[in-house]
């Protein structure tokens, strides 16, 4: 059964932590086809090689000034509840986190007992990366001390990784949830998806891709989040092998009836397109159920164009002239940069041509026409998840305020 979009289109001695790797690309392709595929791992052997040092994109897949990208929210990943609970600890004990330091410091010297408090205490106190090492050894103590019993209670996964995310350090992010040694401490997909999240908004879109290798590896069950972030990342590695992963992805999800969200498959259709794979791109199309929607019909009108129906291209814009949309109802745009590729491929009819010009001055006329290129609508947050209040400054919660906080923040 094929999936289909959701209607809404919304993981030595352990005391001290072993030897750090440097953080690069190694070749996730080689192991993708393997995790994910189960085939040869000859198919993504150049990935990472073919995609990187690639030029902007231009075109309909470009940025328009001051986009952003993105994926999953700050509300995703509940950055704002970390920051501040981050403010509730650091009121309760004054400001003042260099005796509590002091405290775990000689409790990792004396190999003592490291309780799951102090642990979630140490990590709502870190602010520098030197403070991420001290509870990167932590971390290895309390595992190697309590195994994954402990981990039902409460998950310091997600806690991690929001720390890791507020201060821009990925490679302590990327090593610990890759080692073996710390099997089961990152047992949830949230921990991934944050991580994958910060690569990907920093542009490494290899080590997210080695990421989601990692989370399949250790059998974290993928839901909708992770379709999101995987065919994303595929778009942005923009390859005749990261195509082919989206393939597999798509066959992987058909097997388990997972749901696969809007934007997934509209990333996967785009794929394809920029890999000029037609005949995949038109498949695609046809799993997605909820059409009624600007980034669908975009798409479906490069698609047309690509396989040379003209003629559908001009149907999919005149449907869109002659419906009468409510004035509370929000209106199907296009892209200004898809319409002037439809408009360079239409100069080989003159007819369609003149059509095309005709229909052009409508959609103007009606506002359905958008500076916003393809790749602005993919990374657009859908309107339900968007949150007007912006990210908490640590300094605008005064003591009273943070110590009713103190009570009811528990994260996961």
């Amino acid at each position: 059964m094929a999936p289909r979009e959701e209607a809404s289109g919304g993981a030595g001695q352990a005391a001290s932590a072993p030897p750090r790797s440097r953080l690069r690309p190694s070749g996730p392709g080689r192991k993708m086809a393997a995790v994910l595929a189960g085939g040869s791992q000859r198919v993504l052997r150049e990935a990472v090689r073919r995609s990187a040092g690639r030029p902007p994109a231009s075109g309909c897949w470009g940025c328009a000034p001051g986009g952003k990208r993105y994926l999953l929210t700050e509300d995703d990943i509940k950055l704002q509840e970390f920051q501040q609970m981050k403010v509730a600890i650091r009121n309760e004990i004054h400001g003042n986190k260099d005796p509590y330091f002091k405290s775990i410091k000689e409790k990792l010297k004396k190999n003592g007992m490291i309780l799951k408090n102090e642990l979630k205490k140490l990590l709502h106190l870190c602010q520098t990366s030197s403070d991420v090492e001290l509870a990167r050894k932590v971390i290895y103590r309390y595992h190697e001390q309590n195994g994954i019993t402990a981990l039902h209670n409460f998950k310091f996964g997600p806690l991690f990784m929001r720390l890791c995310y507020e201060l821009n350090l990925e490679r302590p992010a990327v090593e610990l949830i890759k080692d073996q040694n710390l099997r089961g401490f990152f047992s949830e997909s949230t921990s991934f998806h944050i991580l994958m999240t910060m690569l990907f908004k920093k542009g490494c879109f290899e080590s997210a891709l080695e990421v989601l290798v990692e989370m399949k590896k250790q059998g974290i069950p993928f839901n909708k989040e992770t379709y999101l972030l995987a065919f994303a990342i595929c778009y942005k590695l923009d390859s005749l092998e990261s195509c082919k992963i989206s393939a597999k992805l798509l066959e992987e999800a058909q097997l388990k009836g997972d749901t696969l969200p809007l934007r997934a498959l509209c990333f996967a259709v785009a794929t394809a397109l920029k890999q000029n794979d037609v005949a995949q791109a038109k498949f695609y199309c046809s799993q997605i159920m909820k059409t009624e929607n600007k980034l669908y019909s975009n798409l479906q009108v490069l698609v047309q164009l690509r396989s040379g129906s003209l003629e559908e291209v001009i149907k999919i814009l005149e449907a869109a002239v002659e419906v009468d949309t409510p004035p509370f109802v929000k209106k199907i745009e296009f892209s200004e940069q898809v319409l002037a590729t439809v408009r360079e491929k239409m100069e080989e009819n003159p007819d369609l041509s003149v059509k095309l010009g005709d229909i052009y001055t409508k959609l103007q006329t009606s506002g359905r026409i958008t500076v916003c290129t393809l790749e602005d609508m993919l990374f657009q947050i859908p309107s339900s998840k968007k949150m007007p209040a912006k990210l908490l400054h640590q300094k605008q919660l005064g003591y009273q305020a943070a110590r009713s906080l103190r009570s009811n923040l528990l994260l996961e």
